[in-house]
C-alpha cells in the first residue's frame, strides 16, 4: 500500500508541477550555472547506495590552492532562498516515482556516516529513505543526530499510511514556516561523527552490506 501510494502521489506531483519544474531549472541555470542538478549519493533501503536528485543551491567557487571555498561562501541569496523554501527537494519526487525513495521516511544520508552508527541507529535504514519524515516535522535540522535519529527509529516502529498522510499534512505548515532549516550557527548541518558512547555500526556486529559499503566509501 505504501509503494502503491508513494507511485500515485509522486506521479501526480510531477505531472502537476512539470511546467514549475521546468521555470525552476531554467532559474537555476540562469543563476548558479550547470549543472542544474546536484546527484550525491546516498545511503538508501537495506544500507544500498542511491543518486539522489535535488537543484543545485551553491556554486563551484574555489579558492587559489584549487579548493572549493567553504560552504557559507559558495551559498548564494537565491541558493538559501531554493533551501528555505524546500524547492531544491522537488526533483526527489523523480527518486520516489523510481523506487529509491519514499514520500515519507528517513532523510537520505551520506555513505561517509556509516561507519558511525549505533546498531539501533541504523534501523532506519530498514525503511526508503523520505523526502520528508518524522523528524523533519519535529525539529528539522534544529535537533541533533541523536534526536534525529531517535525520531527516525520511531517512525520505523510505528509506521503506517495513515502516519505517512498526517507527516506529509504537517509538512507543508512547516516548510511554510520555514522552521528548522540549518542547525544554529550553520550554513550547512555539521557532519555526524558518531554518539558518545555508541558501538559503530560498522563493527562486527553490523550487516555485512554496511560494512561493505562503509569501507568501499573510504577507498
Amino acid at each position: 500500500m505504501k509503494r502503491l501510494f508513494d507511485i500515485v502521489f509522486s506521479a501526480i506531483v510531477l505531472l502537476v508541477l512539470a511546467i514549475p519544474l521546468l521555470i525552476l531549472a531554467g532559474a537555476v541555470r540562469w543563476k548558479l550555472g550547470k549543472p542544474v542538478l546536484f546527484r550525491p549519493t546516498r545511503v538508501g533501503l537495506d544500507c544500498k547506495p542511491f543518486k539522489v536528485v535535488k537543484f543545485r543551491t551553491m556554486t563551484d567557487e574555489r579558492g587559489p590552492d584549487g579548493e572549493l571555498l567553504p560552504d557559507e561562501d559558495r551559498l548564494t541569496p537565491f541558493g538559501s532562498f531554493l533551501r528555505r523554501s524546500s524547492l531544491d527537494e522537488l526533483p526527489q519526487f523523480w527518486c520516489v516515482l523510481i523506487g529509491t525513495m519514499s514520500v515519507i521516511g528517513p532523510r537520505p544520508l551520506p555513505l561517509k556516516y556509516l561507519p558511525f552508527y549505533s546498531p539501533d541507529q541504523a534501523r532506519r535504514h530498514l525503511v526508503r529513505p523520505g523526502i520528508s519524515g518524522w523528524a523533519q516535522i519535529n525539529g528539522r535540522n534544529s535537533l541533533t543526530w541523536e534526536e534525529k535519529f531517535r525520531l527516525d527509529t520511531w517512525y520505523v516502529d510505528h509506521r503506517s499510511l495513515w502516519l505517512d498522510l498526517k507527516i506529509i499534512w504537517l509538512t507543508v505548515g512547516t516548510v511554510i514556516r520555514r522552521q528548522g532549516i540549518n542547525a544554529a550557527g550553520d550554513v550547512t548541518v555539521p557532519d555526524f561523527t558518531g554518539s558518545p558512547g555508541s558501538q559503530p555500526e560498522a563493527s562486527e556486529s553490523a550487516p555485512a552490506s554496511a560494512q561493505h559499503i562503509a569501507a568501499t566509501s573510504v577507498l
